[in-house]
């Protein structure tokens, strides 16, 4: 999982990015390409 400052790069990256809010933070997750997933915070 990769932590970064800004998500809204990443989550352009492949069409099944989905942006989540988990207890204060921001998460990209990815079914199908679970290697996209990072987090922000």
């Amino acid at each position: 999982m990769k932590i970064r400052n800004s998500l809204k790069s990443l989550r352009t990256r492949h069409r099944d990015n989905q942006l989540v809010r988990r207890k204060g933070r921001v998460y990209i997750i990815n079914k199908t390409q679970p290697r996209y997933k990072a987090r922000q915070g």
